[in-house]
């Protein structure tokens, strides 16, 4: 029998997804319906909508009064919010936007392409008893459309698709940093930090960047020496990892990417802070995922050869983007991305009690 573990009482927890595309509505309502369904009830459920007002005006009429998905507003189980990006399009304003909006003590993010497990709140919730604990990320299990992993796919490599990758330490551990699409914040830690950067996150369909969620723990662990922040693997959500990104031309692509946004956290945080992590990561582990997937193909199994050489091809793509973005950063003579204020307690109660509205562009 599984014991769960116990709850700080009245812990209020906001559910913050971001949304842009009516290409993904049935993923929004399932990523929705698993909140609703969590073991420990969630405060509110707020969604996001990126610059779509044709976006938002659906999801107001089904989540509304009379719509399909409308529940009854007394269970705070089933409460959904819409709400439009009140920053510059991109991840980083939508999740700002949720923050400011929000009224829990803690807020959840989950992307708009995932389903959470039942208990995935109930982790997060349990790890935040420790006072010093200011956020808590979670296990995130690709869910390839194809129905399996491509053999040449190294999971050293899952982070490519926003999900867990080999590497990461097992159970509840210390980390620099969690992982955006599945975490959550103490209300305190924007509090001390602001926000997340704009201008380093994903924006649509432009290139993937991230690490929007690196540079802000880092900014957090500066501003509070004394914070903890954790991964939990028991809070598990399930990614969909769609066709196109199951193939080797978007892993390229995003390898790349990531060289950019890791030059541009390097270039705010500095070098020892922002790479330290992934040190260990291509000293370490891509090393013997080399050696492993090298094993693999002298042994006959399918994918060895591959898995060897797609890990070669990251690190190159991801070298080549740090230093492109390295010295596009230079050039700038800044980093490239903004941290933006978070709106104080009274302008987030407002934000709560306001209907949803069209979006109107950049702020």
């Amino acid at each position: 029998m599984t014991v769960m573990p116990t709850v700080p009482s009245q812990l209020r927890m906001s559910v913050v997804i971001c949304v842009y595309t009516e290409e993904r509505w049935d993923d929004i309502l399932a990523a929705v319906e698993s909140v609703r369904d969590q073991s420990l009830p969630a405060h509110e459920t707020l969604l996001v909508v990126d610059h779509n007002p044709a976006l938002l005006r659906r999801l107001a009429a089904y989540y509304g009064d009379g719509g399909p998905g409308a529940a009854d507003r007394e269970d705070v189980r089933v409460r959904v919010r819409m709400l439009a990006n009140a920053g510059p399009r991109g991840l980083s304003a939508g999740r700002n936007t949720g923050i400011a909006a929000s009224t829990g003590e803690v807020i959840a993010f989950l992307d708009d392409d995932a389903v959470a497990e039942r208990d995935w709140l109930h982790h997060f919730a349990a790890a935040y008893a420790d006072p010093a604990v200011l956020a808590v990320g979670g296990r995130t299990v690709p869910a390839w459309a194809s129905r399996r992993r491509p053999p040449w796919f190294p999971e050293e490599f899952d982070w490519v698709v926003g999900c867990t990758y080999r590497g990461l330490p097992p159970g509840r551990v210390q980390v620099r940093n969690v992982l955006g699409g599945n975490a959550s914040f103490r209300r305190e830690a924007f509090q001390l930090t602001g926000g997340f950067a704009t201008g380093i996150g994903r924006d649509g369909d432009k290139r993937p960047l991230g690490c929007e969620e690196t540079e802000l723990c880092i900014r957090l662990t500066r501003a509070r020496p004394d914070a903890v922040l954790l991964i939990d693997d028991r809070a598990v959500i399930h990614h969909k990892v769609p066709p196109a990104r199951e193939r080797f031309a978007y892993f390229r692509t995003r390898a790349y990417a990531e060289g950019l946004s890791k030059a541009l956290v390097a270039r705010s945080v500095g070098a020892q802070a922002g790479l330290s992590t992934e040190r260990r990561y291509t000293t370490r582990v891509l090393p013997a995922g080399i050696a492993r997937g090298l094993r693999d193909a002298l042994l006959g199994r399918p994918g060895g050869a591959g898995r060897a050489g797609a890990i070669v091809a990251g690190v190159a793509a991801a070298a080549s983007g740090y230093v492109v973005g390295a010295s596009r950063a230079r050039g700038s003579g800044g980093a490239g991305f903004a941290v933006p204020p978070l709106p104080e307690a009274g302008a987030r109660a407002e934000a709560a009690d306001a209907p949803p509205r069209p979006a109107q562009g950049h702020a």
